[in-house]
């Protein structure tokens, strides 16, 4: 039986409720939860808090201070534990947690629509939320689940770049499994890696979020033992800023360099959690110190550390959007990650990064810190080329219709693609990206979700005497800036189908199908065909290798996980 860790508010005639970390509490919690007395709360006044930059020397960022009343802390933790049997209405059991609502990619006609467009993602955020949610003992909802965030959390044995092209383009199609009458194609992006000592000089800025709903062991605490990482392995090449916001914001480390590493890790370790949570104050701030020393030819990035949860000063998603939008032109990068459970708000979050030239990830523990900071550092900070986008057109003369999975929330328009004014996704030093798409080949039927009359103005659009004698099924187009460019540069590759059976497809091609399928059936896609849990599982057995890092393994255990918790009759259906 898996179980819940979480914070739990006692109150007399209301029983126990699961809640997440609030901004305050005026009164001890009742019914005897002890208390974690390491990390205090402390009431402030926006007056208060708007005094508290640290001079040198480091002045705690948090600490009581005069006129400041201390109020109670949620920092025990308490095991619930839940049903063996959760179901569907588990979903929803998230609290005040934020979810966009995803729609599926349609199949789409080829003679209708030839280009297929979209920006890349590097983003992993969703799976390890996944991850945390189902270890917990619930099924995420479905707009938790975006499927490329899932793939792209795994990484892949593509092959290094080589020549001027800062990341390599592989290609492989086979048999669909969950619709074998379908084909799959497969596209791999792989960045060109940097080793630790070659890597750019770096300006960071450290952007935390030290508001009240911060103080569980899963927020603050692990934002500080993460970000230890990460200052260790810095040079006396690098410089670390340190900037946090609640009700009001603070510098309370001005650029330091690395080789001062206690001074940096001492700023960290004086951080408390206490107020309100006014996150826009914060990015103009940390965007004004990471310009204020910026390096040119350098690696110069904001990293921010929160749960999303803004309810001070600018609050709306829109506002935020814009604002980060007009600080991404400022030549600064952004990381942004996520922690906590209860009032998590990863619609705030995936669009911060999206926008401000970032990618996202979700920090459910040390392990995923260590694997950000540490094994994938490189990839985490350095980015090698901005703005990559993807357009393939589909030869109707091969294709009758396809669907691209996950990205939903990175389609583009066609004429987007040769717009260098449109904005697009960033891939950092090693990163590998991944891509499916579901084809169905000419002559089998086009799952649609209506019918549509036909036209009485023009007709369908006719072939090319190209598309008629080539075998190609289609060509990938890929466009892509230097980090510090405006001008995007084109690749452009042919791609035909051998007609692979699953069974001869590569081990990296039937893990990502695997992955894909368990991310179809989390969100009970129409398009899920025959998949089930037990294909899934055999698929990824088949094609663990030898895992160094052991996250495949721990793959097969969520998949064994999620099995439990699905519905009676998907469990019937999957064995």
């Amino acid at each position: 039986m898996r179980r819940l860790l979480c914070a739990l508010l006692l109150s007399a005639g209301m029983g126990a409720g699961i809640i997440g970390c609030g901004e305050q509490a005026t009164e001890p919690v009742a019914g005897g939860i002890p208390q974690n007395r390491s990390h205090k709360l402390f009431s402030k006044s926006p007056g208060e808090m708007a005094s508290a930059t640290a001079p040198a020397g480091g002045q705690q960022f948090g600490a009581r201070m005069p006129g400041m009343a201390r109020v109670a802390d949620f920092g025990a933790a308490i095991i619930v534990d839940l049903p063996p049997d959760a179901s569907e209405s588990n979903r929803e059991g998230f609290h005040t947690e934020a979810y966009d609502h995803q729609v599926e990619n349609p199949f789409v006609a080829v003679n209708q629509h030839p280009l297929s467009t979209f920006s890349i993602d590097v983003d992993t955020a969703s799976y390890a939320n996944v991850r945390r949610m189902l270890t917990s003992g619930q099924l995420p909802p479905k707009g938790a689940v975006r499927i490329e965030e899932m793939l792209n959390y795994f990484s892949y044995d593509y092959s290094q770049p080589t020549g001027d092209v800062p990341f390599s383009t592989n290609i492989e199609i086979a048999e669909c499994p969950w619709k074998p009458e379908h084909r799959l194609a497969r596209i791999g992006l792989k960045g060109k890696e940097i080793a630790t000592d070659k890597r750019p000089v770096s300006n960071l800025v450290f952007l935390i979020d030290v508001s009240g709903s911060m103080q569980c062991e899963n927020k603050l605490p692990l934002v500080v033992q993460g970000l230890t990482l990460l200052v260790n392995q810095l040079t006396e090449n690098d410089r670390v800023a340190i900037v946090v916001y609640a009700g009001a914001t603070g510098t309370v480390l001005d650029s330091t360099t690395g080789d001062h590493r206690p001074a940096i890790l001492a700023a960290l370790d004086r951080l408390q959690a206490g107020g309100s949570t006014n996150g826009a104050g914060g990015i103009r701030q940390a965007y004004d110190v990471a310009q204020k020393h910026f390096i040119k030819g350098g690696t110069n990035r904001v990293i921010l550390c929160s749960d999303g949860d803004f309810n001070v000063g600018m609050t709306s998603q829109s506002e935020l959007v814009t604002l980060i939008e007009d600080k991404a032109k400022s030549g600064v990068f952004l990381t942004v990650l996520g922690f906590g459970l209860g009032n998590y708000k990863d619609s705030t979050m995936e669009k911060l990064a999206d926008k401000g030239n970032g990618n996202y990830g979700y920090v459910d523990s040390l392990n995923e810190a260590k694997k950000l900071f540490v094994e994938q550092m490189s990839g985490t900070l350095i980015t090698i080329a901005k703005d990559v986008k993807i357009q393939i057109e589909f030869n109707p003369v091969q294709v009758g219709a396809y669907r691209l999975i996950g990205y939903e929330n990175r389609i583009l328009a066609k004429e987007d693609f040769n717009n260098d004014q449109k904005d697009a996704g960033e891939i950092g030093a090693g990163h590998t990206v991944t891509a499916l798409y579901e084809i169905v080949p000419v002559g089998q039927p086009i799952p649609t979700e209506g019918t549509v009359d036909a036209l009485k103005y023009q007709t369908p659009a006719t072939t090319t005497p190209t598309a008629a004698e080539s075998k190609e099924m289609l060509t990938l187009k890929l466009r892509y800036k230097a980090p510090d460019g405006d001008v995007s540069q084109l690749v452009s590759f042919p791609v035909t189908d051998a007609g692979k059976k699953f069974s001869q497809a590569s081990p990296d091609f039937v893990w990502a199908t695997a992955v894909a399928q368990f991310g179809l059936l989390l969100r009970d896609s129409t398009h899920k065909g025959n998949a089930t849990m037990a294909s899934v599982l055999e698929m990824a057995q088949s094609s663990c290798g030898a895992d160094k890092h052991g996250y495949r393994t721990e793959f097969l255990e969520l998949v064994t996980t999620a099995t439990r918790l699905l519905p009676a009759k998907e469990i019937a259906r999957s064995k």
